[in-house]
């Protein structure tokens, strides 16, 4: 049975002191036990706070990602972040594709195998983003858009790099904008992004691939969205941000 997995994506958001605040009292009510252990906790904080966060979360079961790398190994790319720039301070987990990134900073399939490239090569876990815009789902081409980003990005990879992969089906509509896709539309999307793995890699990789929903998951919806068959999890932006909020979305 796969693991219920929560992440917290906190994008441009809390500063050094909300991010330790919020870090150790997540930290003190989990070690009380107050948590379900049996969930992945994954926290993405802001570039400049990963290795204190890191550092906070050290030796505990809850991790931490960032929320992008570049796609070079090092080199002249002003303001950019390395793959083993994270490796030297811990960080082992990463979040490509999501559609902030393909919107703002024009992330392009090409571009984003690169990515997963350099991640896999330094051995990261990588949370990977699909999701159609309100257009396209209009236009009923959602299916094809996603397994379309698939195809161009995560389907170059073998069989055995697939274990490192998180998969988010984030519809850009309601990223953001307190729209969330009904229980029906959620789980059909989940349910075919899990039979096109099965078609590419066969049942063992489809059973195991872990497939979450991102879109404005919240306290109220989490329970709903994560009782079906074919979500296994949860890409929080805006209500990880609150502890209360966060800590209602885990124990859904």
């Amino acid at each position: 049975m796969r693991k219920k997995i929560v992440i917290a994506n906190w994008k441009m958001n809390h500063d050094f002191h909300e991010t330790t605040n919020f870090l150790r009292n997540l930290l003190k009510i989990f070690l009380e036990k107050k948590i379900n252990h049996n969930k992945e906790i994954i926290i993405a904080p802001s570039f400049p706070f990963l290795h204190i966060s890191n550092q906070i979360l050290q030796g505990t079961t809850l991790k931490v990602a960032a929320q992008n790398i570049h796609q070079m190994d090092k080199g002249s790319y002003t303001g950019e972040v390395s793959a083993s720039m994270l490796k030297s301070i811990g960080i082992s987990k990463v979040i490509l594709g999501h559609s902030e990134r393909r919107e703002f900073f024009i992330e392009k399939n090409d571009i984003l195998l690169k990515k997963i490239r350099i991640a896999l090569k330094y051995e990261f876990h990588i949370i990977f983003c699909v999701g159609e815009t309100a257009f396209e789902r209009n236009q009923n081409q959602q299916f094809n858009i996603v397994k379309n980003q698939l195809k161009e990005t995560v389907f170059h990879c073998s069989s055995d790099e697939i274990r490192f992969f998180y998969i988010a089906y984030e519809p850009v509509w309601a990223i953001g904008t307190g729209k969330v896709a009904t229980y029906e539309q959620a789980q059909t999307m989940h349910e075919f992004i899990r039979s096109l793995f099965l078609e590419r890699y066969g049942e063992s990789v489809s059973n195991k691939i872990s497939i979450l929903y991102g879109g404005s998951v919240n306290n109220l919806n989490a329970k709903a969205l994560l009782l079906q068959k074919d979500i296994d999890g949860g890409l929080v932006g805006n209500s990880s941000l609150k502890l209360e909020k966060f800590l209602e979305i885990i124990q859904s």
